[in-house]
């Protein structure tokens, strides 16, 4: 039986972190070349990218592989990179949006990769690379998420939106957080330690000062009564906190793949997502294992779920799924599970993109804060977080 009693700690990173801002620079690629791709009469199967960024003092390297609009340019690329890092708040000397140096080394894709993947006669179109994805949903918080992680991110996007607002003026874009939940009877019941370490603009801010402007934003993060005596914080616990971002650390696009999945609560394929587009079943496979992972859940069906699907380049069929209840069905076995959820929705590449409704500029949004427990958008953005199988999913088994 499962561990009832125990502590759980998952950590989070702001956008301006390093590698998110590496992130966000290369999911601003892949939207632009969705964006553009219609304007130029091209299917939106005929986009491709992979990109990756490398952030350091006031210099941005965008290399990768790309496949769509003629009219895209250098410029363009540096245009949304520099638009990202304003966004995010970088006008430090050491990082600022108009006069860090951004070179662009992107090129066309390798022809033996996209043969793999485009359809052609008989074949459909293939997966992108080869791999396992995982995905996973349990009933912690109301957001079928992992409680640790959730928290941590919720803490960085209030903190975000208050330095971006005015209300918290002193407050860089730079920033970690970090909770450890105490697990009773295997469910989440309170903090029992607080990490934030977070960029301040004014160099004579203490860490005590420091606590007092970031403390509210990280109760109303919490659950009512997860902050008590028992919990102990930890602001800025090295000191001074004002060289931050690329200036006082190199960044790289995928370096947060734990940030950005589950927290270390479940397991993670090894693969990235941003700067992908959908032809990526590191990307793709990720979102479907989730959405199906999050609506067994949410039918009720257990309380966690893991789910794993395993891919081969070029070959549209997965290799294998693979559910893991944890112990937690009600009246269903994985077996079951496994027979069912391939028939309410194709797992092939193409039958993921199109059930999820990939092929759009939706990416940008997805890079800091994690990819899974957000709200779906009206435009699109995250459908992976729909729970419109579960009446299905209950009904076929």
């Amino acid at each position: 039986m499962p561990r009832q009693n125990y502590l759980f700690t998952s950590e989070s990173v702001s956008e301006g972190h390093p590698d998110k801002v590496c992130d966000r620079i290369s999911d601003e690629v892949v939207d632009l070349f969705f964006r553009e791709g219609p304007k130029s009469g091209l299917s939106e199967w005929d986009i491709r990218a992979a990109c990756e960024t490398l952030a350091t003092t006031n210099r941005v390297v965008i290399a990768g592989e790309t496949r769509g609009p003629k009219h895209i340019g250098k410029d363009d690329i540096i245009a949304v990179a520099r638009k990202a890092i304003k966004d995010i708040g970088y006008e430090q000397d050491g990082f600022h949006w108009q006069t860090a140096d951004v070179e662009v080394l992107l090129h066309a894709q390798s022809p033996h990769i996209a043969q793999g993947v485009d359809a052609s006669g008989n074949k459909d179109e293939g997966a992108g690379d080869q791999g396992i994805m995982f995905g996973y949903a349990c009933n912690e918080t109301p957001e079928l998420m992992p409680a640790p992680l959730y928290y941590s991110h919720k803490i960085l996007r209030l903190m975000a939106d208050a330095r971006k607002s005015g209300r918290a003026p002193k407050l860089g874009p730079d920033a970690k957080s970090q909770v450890t939940v105490r697990y009773e009877n295997g469910k989440p019941v309170e903090a029992t330690q607080i990490v934030v370490s977070t960029q301040h603009l004014d160099a004579d801010m203490t860490s005590n000062d420091v606590r007092a402007v970031i403390e509210p934003y990280v109760h109303e993060a919490l659950p009512k009564g997860w902050i008590n005596g028992h919990t102990t914080w930890h602001v800025n616990p090295t000191g001074a906190f004002v060289v931050g971002g690329p200036d006082g650390d190199c960044g790289l696009t995928g370096r947060k793949i734990i940030v950005d999945t589950y927290g270390g609560a479940a397991p993670h394929g090894g693969g990235a997502f941003s700067g992908k587009d959908p032809t990526k079943v590191d990307r793709s496979a990720a979102y479907a294992a989730r959405y199906l992972a999050k609506n067994v859940v949410a039918s009720g069906l257990a309380d966690r779920c893991t789910i794993q699907i395993a891919y081969a380049i070029g070959v549209s069929d997965p290799l294998s799924l693979y559910v893991d209840l944890h112990g937690t069905g009600k009246g269903v076995d994985e077996a079951k599970l496994e027979a069912v959820l391939p028939q309410l929705m194709s797992l092939k590449p193409r039958g993921i993109r199109e059930h999820l409704k990939l092929n759009r500029p939706i990416y940008a949004r997805t890079s800091a804060y994690g990819h899974f427990g957000r709200t779906p958008d009206a435009d699109g953005g995250f459908s992976w977080e729909k729970t419109d199988l579960a009446d299905g999913l209950k009904r076929a088994v």
